[in-house]
């Protein structure tokens, strides 16, 4: 499956990198490396760069009807290689395997299928009185994936990319990579044009660094850390290209008084251990009535413990371990703090699960009681860690959802549709979910302070791979009295 893994993609050829530097690729389930990828520098991004730069003319001046074929090719690869995905992603980040299959690559396919759609009926030109707006492809663009959801994330970016009539070079997360190579392979086997797409591995200091300052390249689409996001901005500062960013986030979950509090306690927890808790819009901020608080952790406590933690591999679990040895000892601090600073465990704690010796497994835990300004509170866990915050009233359930340096995604749950939607209206967050309704990928995604800038998704998508022109005078006026 990973023959290509110690190659780069670099106009439409698996070619050898400049070094034999390699990163070994680790099973989380188990601690081991099962593989190695290439370890690129700045000369491998140069010349991945310099492809995509020499492409650019003949691709960004091919027709929509050509535009729509690559990508309805790359899809038809892509469902019959979509096993070897969903397989690649489990052992590279510990997914269940169901959840890889019906989450993860059913992602990367959903947002293949509309970008399709949208791109059937997307304006390019638009006239305006005497002049015409026209979008235009930005130009050479370095897309910076993460690990967490590589392929939804990749597709994400490529695929609008192409509709574009960009190039790019891609570097994926050096956790998860193989996925990303995979998914390299299909678009050689998709044909699609040689420059169009090239793949770069390595670190973020070292290839992400060297995309983000690169000259030739006219934009940067990241989605990652806010940490990672703002060396990003940095890098790219001196040459001024437009950066779009899909950043951390730390999402309140206001549960009104008049919710089922069983159901939506229990749909609440169950978002927040999927994927183990490492997805950047789950809502790990619970807001509930002070007077329901107890009833609503005994709920979560039973959902917690009705989970199914257990070998990714294996049909039937639900959550796996964390995908690195850094994320746990992240995750494994900040629980400590919760603890250290006064929050009442109800479930989970520090430490592995029982029966589970080996492999990056945490236990999912709930918080109850957490007062707003604690660590935990605050800061982004990225493991399956539920805050229970009580709150006394609507104005302070609404203050305590505001009160974070993010703004990615918010959610209501209330008997009433209209008192969730007037909730809604004052939440400062790029999502805002009423009563759980499911993800829509024809919607903008992106959010609000450190949360990032840009939209993802649907024809927004789109729009941040363009650049915008005026041609003023481009039609005849009619003069008055004409």
């Amino acid at each position: 499956m990973f023959e290509n893994s110690t190659r780069f993609y670099i106009d439409g050829e698996w070619i050898r990198p400049s070094t034999d530097a390699t990163i070994d690729v680790i099973d989380p389930s188990t601690e081991q490396p099962f593989s190695k990828v290439a370890a690129g520098n700045a000369q491998d991004v140069s010349r991945a760069v310099a492809a995509a730069r020499a492409a650019f003319p003949a691709f960004s001046s091919c027709s929509r009807v050509e535009r729509l074929e690559i990508l309805d090719r790359i899809l038809k690869v892509y469902d019959r290689r979509s096993d070897e995905m969903a397989r690649a992603i489990s052992r590279e980040i510990g997914a269940p395997i169901t959840l890889a299959r019906q989450s993860h690559v059913r992602g990367g396919r959903a947002h293949l299928e509309v970008t399709l759609a949208v791109l059937c009926e997307y304006e390019f030109d638009r006239q305006q009185g005497s002049s015409l707006i026209r979008r235009e492809p930005i130009g050479v663009c370095a897309l910076i994936t993460p690990w967490n959801w590589p392929i939804h994330q990749i597709a994400a970016k490529v695929a609008p990319a192409i509709a574009a009539g960009c190039t790019m070079v891609l570097k994926p997360s050096e956790v998860a990579p193989l996925s990303a190579i995979l998914f390299a392979e299909i678009l050689h086997e998709a044909k699609v044009p040689p420059g169009v797409f090239n793949l770069v591995n390595g670190t973020g200091p070292e290839v992400g660094q060297a995309l983000s300052a690169h000259p030739d390249v006219d934009m940067v689409s990241f989605t990652g850390s806010t940490r990672a996001g703002i060396a990003v901005a940095e890098a790219a500062a001196p040459t001024v290209k437009r950066v779009a960013q899909e950043l951390g986030g730390k999402s309140p979950n206001i549960l009104l008084d008049d919710c089922d509090l069983r159901s939506e306690v229990t749909t609440g927890v169950h978002k927040v251990l999927r994927n183990s808790g490492q997805t950047c819009d789950a809502p790990t901020r619970m807001l509930v009535p002070k007077d329901l608080h107890d009833q609503a952790t005994a709920i979560a406590r039973s959902a917690v413990e009705e989970f199914a933690i257990g070998d990714p591999q294996r049909v039937g679990t639900q959550m796996g371990p964390v995908v690195s040895a850094q994320q746990y000892d992240r995750i494994q601090t900040l629980i400590s703090a919760g603890v250290a600073d006064g929050a009442e465990v109800v479930v989970g704690g520090v430490g592995r699960p029982e029966g589970h010796d080996r492999g990056y497994y945490v236990k999912p835990t709930v918080f109850a009681n957490v007062r707003a300004g604690m660590k935990i509170e605050r800061e982004e866990i990225f493991g399956p860690v539920l805050c229970v915050i009580p709150y006394s009233d609507e104005e302070e359930a609404i203050r305590i959802a505001n009160d974070t340096p993010y703004g990615l995604a918010a959610y209501v749950s209330s008997a009433s549709l209209d008192r969730a939607r007037k909730v809604a209206e004052r939440l400062r967050a790029g999502q805002v979910f009423l009563n759980y309704a499911p993800g829509d990928l024809t919607v903008p995604f992106g959010g609000y302070k450190q949360s990032g800038n840009g939209r993802e998704y649907g024809r927004w998508a789109i729009d941040d791979f363009t650049e915008l022109k005026a041609v003023v005078g481009f039609a005849p006026t009619t003069m008055p009295g004409g």
